[in-house]
């Protein structure tokens, strides 16, 4: 070896033409095992493996992995993992194929490992399809012709231990956050359109039928006798006979308008309420309950300065059906 002859790692390297890391891992395996642990092995692929997949047998597998999940196909998991292509390509084609190759396969064929999102069994295609199709383009169509605004409503509960993000530390000592030991928390509703309005209440009782018409009540003073088209979920405060009486009473001013059940991906209030627990709760711990409310008020005052940041929730990929303005 050129490091016996007295040179070093990185003059060794620059001899051959490789990198330093590479003649590093030969001197340790020469330490280790002398000269026949440098012995050349076998190249190739794994006996059994073919060189590629032919174009229809990738259109297949791709087919595959679009329109079902793994439990679907009878693969044991619910998630595409490289070790479940490799199965279903030597259950379909008795191909195998190292899990290294499938990671090419999958980013040739447009894939890239993401966080899934969770969705319902209750959730029904024929419903979604038709408030994408149907009845939101007769709702923006309705409040062109009505002068109204359109609102995005949902609520949620905030906690003083919630946490996001990762923290650099060393390998095998995980980091350790530290915080009150006692536990808080406070609710936020909040309303939100394309244009960039941002309206939102922060309350400590529990939401109620009652906790909802007080916030349509400030929706519509704010409004100043402009319409609002009030889009919302299936809780049973929106649906509450007093809160639909209350709506239908003052139908001249506000319209309540309810999602497709357990579809909370086409809300884009809910990118509003990440954001919220992402950059306003989860990157310090507050003291108090009083210091959480107002450093959550101030972020929320802060997004109703900049319009255009909250039209930008409309931008994920998930709601840019309703990113077009009235």
């Amino acid at each position: 070896m050129v490091c016996v002859q007295g040179l070093s790692q990185v003059e060794a390297a620059e001899r051959v033409g490789v990198a330093r890391q590479a003649v590093g891992r030969w001197v340790k395996a020469f330490r280790q095992g002398g000269d026949d642990a440098l012995a050349a092995g076998k190249r190739g692929r794994r006996h059994g493996e073919k060189m590629a997949l032919l174009p229809w047998q990738q259109a297949q597998i791709v087919k595959a992995i679009r329109e079902r999940n793994p439990d679907q196909l009878q693969l044991p998991g619910f998630l595409w993992t490289r070790a479940l292509v490799c199965e279903l390509v030597e259950r379909r084609f008795g191909v195998q194929i190292a899990e290294k190759t499938a990671g090419r396969y999958l980013r040739r064929w447009g894939f890239s490992p993401q966080k899934p999102v969770r969705r319902a069994y209750e959730q029904s295609d024929e419903k979604v399809k038709a408030w994408l199709t149907q009845t939101y383009p007769a709702i923006v169509k309705r409040a062109y012709q009505q002068g109204a605004e359109i609102l995005w409503a949902d609520e949620m509960g905030l906690r003083s231990d919630h946490s996001t993000g990762t923290s650099w530390s060393p390998v095998g000592r995980t980091p350790v956050v530290k915080g009150t030991g006692q536990r808080f928390r406070t609710n936020m509703i909040a309303a939100i359109s394309n244009t960039g309005t941002l309206r939102f209440r922060l309350f400590q009782n529990s939401f109620t039928a009652r906790v909802f018409i007080d916030f349509m009540a400030r929706l519509v003073r704010d409004a100043q006798g402009r319409k609002i088209i009030l889009i919302v979920d299936g809780h049973p405060a929106h649906r509450a006979k007093i809160a639909r009486q209350w709506a239908a009473a003052r139908e001249e001013l506000i319209e309540l308008v309810f999602m497709p059940g357990y579809s909370p991906e086409l809300n884009p209030a809910e990118c509003l309420n990440q954001d919220i627990k992402s950059n306003a709760l989860g990157r310090r711990r507050p003291h108090n309950l009083t210091q959480m409310i107002t450093e959550i008020r101030a972020y929320l005052k802060s997004r109703q300065r900049r319009p255009r940041l909250v039209a930008r929730y409309f931008q994920e990929r998930h709601v840019t059906y309703a990113a077009a303005t009235t």
